[in-house]
């Protein structure tokens, strides 16, 4: 006796509904790489800078000290390299060069009050908190939050050139 399971053929989508969904889900993909790929390029994009006539004078040319005006932008700052020795253990010394960002031009002595502060801060540290990458971020975390404070907000990034233990 044949089995009747076995001569029956097996039900399921016809080769036709297979391709159709096959073409459906990768063009639902092909659209979702598209649309994430617009979104991390951003909408906005860098903006051309124009280009001076080459007929222009050098007089109509705006002057380096008009570029660094008071409220033309963000500032990149470089501090003064810092070179101390860590709370614990006392033999081990730390050399940290910093730059600072601010939303404006600032003057001198705020940048040194800065340094200032954050050489105290680097001398409390011990060894096991900046040991590993959360501990440079919490470093750097904690070095952020000290310059902001110090230049009521006008500080809003530090960015550690070199960070060397010895």
């Amino acid at each position: 006796m044949a089995n009747v399971e076995q001569l029956q053929p097996k039900k399921g989508p016809s080769l036709v509904i297979q391709l159709a969904m096959l073409l459906a889900v990768t063009g639902a993909a092909i659209g979702m790489g598209w649309v994430s790929g617009g979104y991390l390029k951003g909408v906005g994009g860098p903006v051309p800078v124009p280009a001076a006539p080459e007929n222009q004078s050098n007089a109509e040319q705006p002057s380096p000290a008009a570029e660094h005006a008071p409220g033309t932008g963000p500032t990149l700052v470089q501090l003064a390299p810092i070179t101390t020795n860590l709370a614990a253990p006392a033999d081990i010394w730390i050399r940290l060069e910093a730059s600072v960002v601010y939303d404006a031009p600032q003057p001198p002595e705020l940048t040194e009050s800065i340094h200032q502060d954050l050489l105290a801060m680097v001398r409390t540290l011990k060894m096991h908190q900046i040991e590993g990458a959360s501990g440079y971020q919490h470093l750097k975390a904690d070095l952020e939050e000290r310059a902001a404070i110090r230049s009521g907000g006008h500080a809003k990034q530090v960015l550690i050139r070199t960070l060397l233990l010895e």
